[in-house]
C-alpha cells in the first residue's frame, strides 16, 4: 500500500538523491569542461601572437645612439624583409633576397616560426578529435588521452616560439654592448620579440591548463563504482518487502 500511494502522490520510491561522491564528480566534470575552454582559448590567442610576431618586420630596430634625438631613418628587420621609415614618414620594404645571407639567429627563427605555427595547427586538430562537444572520438578515456596529447604539443609549440626569440634577443643585445660594431649598426628589441615572448606563455599556459584537465583512472573508476551502486541499490531495495511476506507463507 505504502508504494502505492508514493505512486500516486507522485513520488518514485525507487529514486534516491546523489550521493556526495556523484555531487563531487559532477563538480570536477564541470570544473574540467571550464579548464578546456580557458586553455584552448589562451592557446588560440598564443597562436595569433606566434603569427603576428611572425609576419610583422619588427624583430630588430634601429638603436638611438647619441645626443640627436630626430634622425633622418629607422631601420625594421624582421624575419622575411626589412624596411626603412624615412623622417617624411615614407616607408621602404624589401624583401630579402638569399636566406644564406641571413644572420643564423634569424634563419633559425624563420624555421621555428614556421614549425611552431603547424605544430599548433596539428594540436588544434587532436584537440577537436578529443573535446567533449565534438563526436569524432566516442570512448571517453579515449577523449581524455586525445586531450592531453593536445595539452603536451602546444607545450612544446611555447618552447618553440621562446627558443627564436630569446636567440635573437640575445644577439641584439650582444651586439649592443660590443664595442667593435658600429653605432649605425646596432639594434633595440623590436615590438614583434615582445610578442612572441607573450605567445610563448600563452600556449605554455593554455598547454598545462589542457594538461591538467586529464582525469585520473582513480577518480574515473571510483565514480564508474558510485554509479553501479546506486543503479543496484534500489533494486534490491525495492525487492525486499516483496519477499519477505512470501517466506513467512513458506
Amino acid at each position: 500500500m505504502e508504494s502505492h500511494n508514493g505512486t500516486l502522490n507522485g513520488r518514485d520510491p525507487l529514486r534516491r538523491p546523489p550521493t556526495r561522491m556523484q555531487l563531487l564528480n559532477l563538480n570536477l566534470t564541470m570544473a574540467s569542461a571550464g579548464l578546456q575552454i580557458l586553455g584552448i582559448v589562451l592557446t588560440l590567442l598564443g597562436w595569433v601572437n606566434a603569427l603576428v610576431s611572425c609576419a610583422l618586420p619588427l624583430w630588430k630596430v634601429t638603436a638611438f645612439i647619441g645626443n640627436s634625438i630626430v634622425v633622418a631613418q629607422v631601420v625594421w628587420e624582421g624575419l622575411w624583409m626589412s624596411c626603412v621609415v624615412q623622417s617624411t614618414g615614407q616607408m621602404q620594404c624589401k624583401v630579402y633576397d638569399s636566406l644564406l645571407a641571413l644572420p643564423q639567429d634569424l634563419q633559425a627563427a624563420r624555421a621555428l616560426c614556421v614549425i611552431t605555427l603547424l605544430v599548433v595547427l596539428l594540436g588544434l586538430l587532436v584537440y577537436l578529435a578529443g573535446a567533449k562537444c565534438t563526436t569524432c572520438v566516442e570512448d571517453k578515456d579515449s577523449k581524455a588521452r586525445l586531450v592531453l596529447i593536445s595539452g603536451i604539443i602546444f607545450v612544446i609549440s611555447g618552447v618553440l616560439t621562446l627558443i627564436p626569440v630569446c636567440w635573437t634577443a640575445h644577439t641584439i643585445i650582444q651586439d649592443f654592448y660590443n664595442p667593435l660594431v658600429a653605432e649605425a649598426q646596432k639594434r633595440e628589441l623590436g615590438a614583434s620579440l615582445y610578442l612572441g615572448w607573450a605567445a610563448s606563455g600563452l600556449l605554455l599556459l593554455g598547454g598545462g591548463l589542457l594538461c591538467c584537465t586529464c582525469p585520473s583512472g582513480g577518480s574515473r573508476g571510483s565514480s564508474h563504482y558510485m554509479a553501479r551502486y546506486s543503479a543496484s541499490a534500489p533494486h534490491t531495495a525495492s525487492r525486499g518487502p516483496s519477499e519477505y511476506p512470501t517466506k513467512n507463507y513458506v
